[in-house]
């Protein structure tokens, strides 16, 4: 019985993600404001919005790595790129870069979402100061480049694409401020678009759910402690456009994170088996 249960959400699923109607034509000449645009998949996100013929601002903490993708994205076709560093540990840092965005494209079609703090996994993480710069990086720069944004994206009757993880839906070990963070951005973007829809503003809302970030210093705060793979950055990144070009409501990549979440409902309380099996707990605590 469980077997044929586990067949039939395999076969929905298939059918839900085959069913696809993204037209990449639509996205020629779309204004993008993409953040964590350095590395990872927020590159390969610029690489995929340039060849698509998209307008962009990249914003990233690393000005030398972002030049080098905005030299890129030319070569790849972008009929425009500018490019703004910006921390977005600082609170200021948001209303720069989107008034920087709608200075240079003159409007949004697309914020984008997708910068990351991250934090070294295990027992040190916990700390007030280290929770409280992962939620000012990993939520409170999303909520204001979001207010920021929406009015732009009110009259382009445009989209807003935000990039989290696993960890916004299920928790796991020794992540507690990064998860904290990422459900925090799921309750937030989730009573957005409940809002939106009741006021009959037409801008969609795309949370997308990620593996781990296929970057450097995101699998250097995992090193020894998480077994987990790192997602391939251009299928993700290609995955994530899909799903905002199409409006969206949820992206999985792997599709499988979605069985993931819904088996979340039905067994919410792993045993300490299953979750050992992703861990290595003694690196952890040592942490």
């Amino acid at each position: 019985m469980k077997v044929l249960l586990l067949t039939g959400l395999g076969a929905l699923l298939f059918a839900y993600y085959w069913d696809d109607s993204f037209d990449p034509a639509s996205l020629q000449g779309a204004r993008v404001l993409l953040t964590g645009a350095s590395a990872g998949v927020g590159e390969e996100l610029a690489y995929h919005y340039a060849r698509l013929g998209s307008h962009l601002v990249l914003t990233a903490h690393a000005e030398a790595l972002l030049q080098k993708v905005v030299g890129n994205c030319r070569k790849l076709g972008a009929p425009k790129v500018f490019y703004i560093a910006a921390d977005m540990a600082s609170p200021e840092a948001p209303e720069h870069v989107v008034q920087f965005a709608l200075d240079k494209l003159g409007g949004l079609d697309y914020l984008v979402l997708n910068h990351i703090g991250g934090a070294p996994a295990g027992m040190r993480a916990r700390s007030a100061q280290a929770t409280h710069w992962l939620m000012q990086v990993n939520f409170l720069s999303y909520v204001q480049l979001t207010s920021l944004a929406l009015p732009s994206l009110t009259d382009s009757k445009g989209s807003l694409v935000v990039v989290s993880t696993l960890l916004g839906h299920v928790p796991t070990s020794f992540s507690t401020p990064y998860s904290a963070a990422k459900f925090a951005l799921d309750g937030f973007f989730g009573s957005l678009r409940r809002e939106l829809d009741v006021q009959d503003v037409n801008v969609a809302i795309t949370m997308c759910v990620l593996g781990l970030r296929d970057r450097a210093s995101t699998a250097e705060g995992v090193r020894g402690v998480a077994r987990a793979k790192a997602s391939p950055g251009p299928k993700a990144a290609l995955a994530v456009i899909r799903g905002g070009a199409t409006r969206a409501t949820c992206v999985f990549y792997p599709w499988r994170f979605h069985l993931l979440c819904l088996l979340r409902g039905w067994l919410p309380h792993p045993r300490a088996w299953f979750i050992r099996q992703d861990l290595n707990i003694s690196a952890a605590v040592a942490a």
